[in-house]
């Protein structure tokens, strides 16, 4: 039953020591982040990465500014914060709104908050491991020029012309480097022994590039802000079957209607991919329409076995058991 004990006091006191103590968690998680910011922003960047060495570009990111790094850093860990401290602001939330609910009320938000955070967890995950490098590998490609190939000479002794100094191919620095040393590494790389000071030397390496009228040099902060914004937006989409369920149970819509409408229902998944995409490359939005048109059918399916009335009498569950015994059967 809903509580009419407390005041408009009381409930102004609760919602301030609920807003403290979303503040508690979020705040240690930002520090611990902007101090782990490296490996955070090293695993951000890992498709771009691997997009750029699978074209034969060199694997390196712009920073134009003295402090592009830190501001970058500083907003991955705010942004590291709120993904990661989602959990414990709901159940801040939920503490303070579940004194005012039915309890059948209180049944349908225990179905849609662990909902929610699944398909979120869900759709980042094919965001990174799929989509990413599925689209940074497509894009990159379709920015380079294809390289000048050449045939590789027999021997030293066929090249035409005055005899040129011949690289060798090393994977790891010489055991005993001495200063003006230089060789290609693997990734296509020329590096270079240097002195460091009186006693030690350093290796430098410098990334070698196509003859190319096309540079393709991406920015550290615009790379993250693309791969954080498309971040968001798949997480928003992947609530569709959210949307259904809720456009469902207040009557708006049946699984039947939506079976209907399947045919639409593939054009506004084109529309909320292009809306959510932000490079708005065709490729990028067939790649997420696609799932979000399944998250779609997944919300009818959700829709069968989850009727309204089925949630505020708690019977869910044993209303899954029962389809899939009849299945079997």
């Amino acid at each position: 039953m809903h509580s009419s004990a407390m005041t408009l006091g009381d409930h102004l006191d609760e919602l301030r020591r609920r807003l403290v103590w979303c503040i508690l968690a979020p705040l240690p998680i930002a520090i611990a982040a902007f101090m782990w910011a490296e490996p955070i922003r090293n695993m951000l960047c890992e498709p771009v990465m691997a997009a750029l060495v699978a074209n034969d570009l060199p694997a390196q990111l712009q920073v134009l500014s003295p402090v592009e790094t830190l501001t970058t850093d500083l907003k991955l860990a705010f942004v590291t914060a709120i993904v990661l401290g989602a959990p414990w602001i709901l159940v801040q939330v939920w503490i303070f709104v579940k004194p005012g609910l039915f309890a059948h009320e209180k049944r349908f938000v225990r179905l849609l908050v662990p909902m929610s955070m699944v398909l979120t967890l869900a759709g980042l995950a094919l965001l990174y491991f799929v989509l990413m490098p599925m689209m940074l590998n497509i894009l990159v490609s379709l920015g380079s020029e294809p390289p000048q190939r050449l045939p590789i000479g027999s021997s030293v002794a066929s090249i035409d012309g005055p005899q040129l100094p011949m690289l060798p191919t090393l994977s790891e620095p010489p055991s005993n480097p001495v200063v003006g040393q230089m060789w290609l590494t693997p990734d296509n790389r020329i590096a270079v022994v240097v002195p460091m000071d009186a006693t030690s030397v350093e290796v430098l390496s410098m990334p070698l590039l196509h003859g190319s009228r096309l540079a393709q040099q991406f920015r550290l902060s615009e790379y993250l802000d693309f791969v954080l914004d498309f971040a968001l937006g798949t997480a928003v989409a992947f609530q569709t079957p959210i949307a259904v369920l809720l456009l469902g149970w207040i009557g708006v819509i049946t699984p039947e209607t939506l079976g209907r409408f399947r045919r639409y229902a593939v054009f506004f998944a084109a529309v909320i991919a292009a809306i959510v995409t932000p490079s708005g490359d065709l490729f990028s939005l067939a790649l997420l329409a696609v799932p979000i048109y399944l998250l779609y059918e997944l919300g009818i399916l959700m829709l069968r076995i989850a009727p309204p009335s089925a949630v505020a009498q708690g019977r869910v569950f044993g209303r899954l058991l029962r389809m899939v015994e009849s299945d079997k059967a």
